[in-house]
């Protein structure tokens, strides 16, 4: 089969388009052949090194598709069904072996395409509402990147709750999008963002703010989140951030900090059930993903290229063939 490989840790131009051979479905799993292949930043992190691994290797966790054979003690899916997943490594290829408890059957109504490239930041999205932290109807919160892949799904699942949402993007055209999503407000970065933020919300500052961006925002993030309110950060798109002494979250409003990762929040089978079944029912629903971009699978090296600078918008999907 046709795939990825990560020859060394390094940029972009590490992934390598050719020829490995086909998995063989092991017990308790199903092969799929691939229809669509979710790129996201844990992509970029493995393969610079910033999260271990090993090259060479075929990257890649998220995709959907069609399940073509099934290994010994699967009894629940059988050839013909469509499923999709987001924790099965080497999802950069043709075909790919998938845990059977880990692969979620994809509901009518649902594309391949968006369910291949929105599963985990749709996990993500919903575990960051309900998991790392829990605000309330009518609550504030503040989001960074919201016109992101996993922004542009949060915004629309926390109007659902009741929330308001104040998002942060970077142009004109994301500014429509975040807007188009439900934001209640849309702010551009830059100095005054904190300002803005206090003024929004009477003095007070938002209940939580999810910040995906990392060492650009992180500063912005603690002051703009009102007392005994929650930071949430999830990613770092513009690098890690530093250590800092903790002091500041007293003095900031007795705050709290964290820091989550999706693999916790679906690690048991039944969770990640739970949590896939709500947010493919509420795509079904009528909760709008946006592919905003699409590469042939050979054309990996500028998909990973375009997410790092920054450069998309919603989600974006490879496409094998």
């Amino acid at each position: 089969m046709r795939a990825i490989q990560v020859t060394r840790h390094g940029g972009p131009e590490v992934l390598s388009y050719g020829t490995v051979d086909d998995p063989i479905p092991a017990p308790g799993e199903v092969l799929v052949r691939v229809a669509a292949v979710g790129v996201n930043f844990v992509d970029t992190y493995l393969r610079r090194g910033v999260y271990p691994s090993q090259p060479p290797y075929v990257p890649g966790t998220e995709g959907a598709g069609e399940v073509v054979a099934v290994g010994s003690e699967v009894t629940d899916l059988q050839p013909g069904t469509r499923v999709c997943w987001c924790d099965a490594p080497a999802s950069y290829a043709e075909l790919v072996a998938v845990p059977a408890r880990r692969a979620v059957r994809i509901p009518d109504g649902v594309s391949d395409e968006v369910a291949g490239s929105s599963l985990l930041r749709g996990l993500t999205a919903h575990y960051l509402l309900d998991g790392s932290a829990h605000p309330a109807a009518g609550d504030a919160i503040l989001l960074h990147a919201g016109a992101g892949g996993v922004g542009l799904i949060l915004t629309q699942l926390a109007k659902r709750k009741g929330l308001r949402v104040i998002t942060t993007v970077s142009t004109d055209q994301k500014e429509q999008l975040s807007a188009a999503a439900g934001a209640d407000h849309v702010l551009r970065y830059g100095d005054d963002l904190v300002d803005r933020v206090r003024d929004l919300t009477d003095g007070e500052g938002v209940r939580v703010t999810y910040d995906g961006v990392g060492a650009d925002t992180f500063d912005q993030s603690l002051a703009a989140t009102g007392v005994r309110g929650t930071v949430v950060l999830f990613g770092a798109a513009s690098g890690p951030v530093p250590p800092f002494d903790l002091q500041r979250l007293n003095v900031e409003g007795s705050l709290s900090v964290t820091r989550p990762t999706l693999g916790h929040f679906i690690a048991d089978d039944a969770e990640l059930a739970w949590r896939a079944s709500e947010y493919l029912g509420a795509l079904a629903d009528g909760v709008d993903v946006r592919i905003g971009q699409r590469y042939r699978l050979a054309d990996a090296q500028q998909a990973q290229a375009n997410l790092e600078g920054r450069a998309t918008t919603g989600t974006s999907v490879l496409i094998p063939g």
